[in-house]
């Protein structure tokens, strides 16, 4: 077990450095414990705890609550000396705020177990709630101690931290060369309604219901995600699932074929 302690010098704030050293390097797969902190969950059965543990594995926050510390050397987890701090969750979910989700399992902005390990940790005093957390990272990021996407930290002690993911670059990115790629050619409903038509020079063109070029335009394709930005001027997007292509509730096909989701109205598909 490491554990490590808040250092604040004059100026600049070290905080837990040598943890930070420990995360970015953990190529074990070792827990993360932030210990003794103040965490607001915004979840409605555990609610606001004080001197207690936020444990990460991988991606996922596995653990809340007080005493998963007492496991730390078991786990040989990397440990995070938060006494001082408060711990929100660092994807902020006004309707989870407000109260406005039916079910526990939809409050997606909290840092309830199974949930995405984001969480944001501030010193107790710029954070007397949720929205107070986040506006100290907004508007004073330099007094942030961790920011922590998906179990990874992003900020450390106000500061990038080395290999962060960088956001890509504001505007309208440059086309896409996709020739030779195998999602190239003419995607079609399964009742024939629609047609999108791919080419490799970053455009499309679709045609609905026997219209041709109801709506062209181009696209970019990131994995398995697919972006649409329409000569009209708006944007949309799809997702290519095996061998379909999903877009705004229809599923199709390269070239045609019979979709698994047959039954449904015409050319829609299950979201």
């Amino acid at each position: 077990m490491s554990v490590t302690h808040t250092d604040t010098g004059t100026g600049t704030v070290a905080w837990n450095s040598e943890a930070l050293g420990e995360i970015v390097s953990n190529d074990a797969g070792r827990p993360v414990l932030f210990t003794n902190a103040r965490v607001l969950t915004v979840d409605p059965l555990i609610g606001t705890l004080h001197g207690t543990d936020v444990l990460l594995v991988g991606a996922l926050l596995v653990g809340v609550g007080p005493g998963i510390i007492t496991a730390a050397g078991d786990d040989n987890a990397i440990v995070v000396d938060c006494t001082g701090m408060t711990v929100v969750p660092a994807v902020v979910d006004t309707v989870t705020l407000v109260g406005g989700r039916g079910q526990r399992a939809d409050y997606v902005g909290s840092l309830t177990p199974g949930n995405t390990g984001d969480l944001l940790v501030v010193p107790d005093e710029f954070a007397p709630d949720v929205q107070g957390a986040v506006a100290t990272l907004l508007t004073r990021p330099e007094e942030v101690r961790a920011l922590v996407a998906a179990g990874k930290p992003v900020l450390w002690s106000g500061t990038d931290t080395p290999g962060r993911p960088t956001a890509p670059e504001a505007g309208i990115p440059a086309a896409q060369i996709l020739t030779g790629n195998p999602r190239m050619g003419v995607w079609i409903g399964e009742h024939d309604f629609l047609h999108q038509e791919l080419t490799p020079d970053g455009r499309y063109d679709e045609t609905r219901g026997g219209r041709p070029h109801a709506y062209e335009g181009r696209y970019w394709i990131d994995g398995d995600r697919i972006d649409y930005l329409d000569d009209l001027g708006f944007w949309a997007f799809g997702e290519f699932r095996g061998e379909e292509l999903h877009h705004a509730g229809y599923a199709m096909r390269l070239g045609g074929g019979r979709s698994a989701c047959g039954g449904r109205s015409p050319g829609r598909s299950a979201r």
